[in-house]
């Protein structure tokens, strides 16, 4: 998909300022500053309502927020859409689409900001179908999907769309394994981390620690607007923290095969199922 860049892990994608942001009288986000590497696959964590959805909406522009956003060095304000459409590419939670188009239609929408052949435009579509698993889909009527299949379709989209991103790419995922079996939450990531490795800024919306633990390289786990631990996977999941950040105690263990933490979380207490 693109070259990787010399020295990717010190190449700033993103970076944002003093975001803040209230909503009904809640503070979204609270001078919110974060900078997000090319190479690194970002996993942003925190509990319902933390503010993790919202900074990536800021970040792309979908929600306005007091502060400053740049985007490979230029103002998000600065970029011309056309433009910034072949370097940025939003997978959200939910993508609205009630037109019976075919899955390879819905994934050919992709390629709009591109301007290239229909015949390239075709193969493309196929090659990123393929990638996520949804090529036997393509003459299927796109609203006969179940969800999981819908969320891989708009996958499939986005990373058409980003097909000619070169070495400024910048791929944003929110909650995009929140609707997927076991196999296709782990191909979708291993997708997104390849993506990471070769050079794109991947950031990831999940809830799942144990996923995040996995694939990303950098965990921010987000609370009432601000960063509560930033690091790697064994350097952000601490237990004390977790409990703090979900009110929840859990232990912290060793994948049996592999090098990262995996989150236990503990009994519920007695008293607490009693009620129950």
């Amino acid at each position: 998909m693109m070259a990787t860049p010399a020295n990717s892990e010190k190449n700033v994608a993103i970076e944002v300022k003093g975001l803040n942001l209230s909503l009904c009288g809640k503070k979204l986000l609270d001078n919110f500053d974060l900078t997000v590497h090319s190479g690194e696959l970002t996993a942003l964590l925190g509990p319902n309502g933390a503010g993790k959805s919202t900074l990536l909406k800021v970040m792309c522009g979908e929600t306005a927020a007091e502060g400053e956003v740049c985007i490979f060095g230029k103002r998000r304000s600065a970029w011309e859409p056309a433009v910034l459409a072949k370097h940025l590419g939003v997978l959200p939670q939910h993508s609205s689409l009630s037109f019976a188009f075919t899955v390879q239609e819905v994934v050919e929408l992709g390629s709009l900001p591109l301007k290239i052949p229909n015949a390239q435009t075709s193969a493309l579509a196929s090659e990123k179908m393929k990638l996520v698993d949804v090529a036997h889909l393509s003459t299927r009527l796109y609203p006969t999907l179940s969800g999981g299949e819908k969320q891989r379709v708009h996958f499939a989209r986005v990373l058409t769309q980003l097909s000619q991103a070169g070495q400024q790419c910048v791929l944003m995922l929110d909650e995009p394994t929140s609707a997927l079996d076991l196999a296709h939450q782990h191909k979708t990531l291993q997708v997104a981390q390849a993506l990471a490795h070769a050079g794109a800024a991947v950031i990831v919306v999940i809830h799942d620690l144990n996923l995040a633990a996995q694939y990303a390289d950098r965990l921010v786990i987000i609370n009432h607007g601000k960063i509560q631990a930033d690091g790697t996977p064994w350097d952000a999941l601490q237990s004390n923290t977790i409990n703090s950040v979900y009110g929840w105690p859990v232990y912290i263990s060793s994948h049996p095969a592999d090098d990262y933490p995996v989150v236990i979380p503990a009994s519920p207490e007695k008293n607490l199922m009693a009620a129950i």
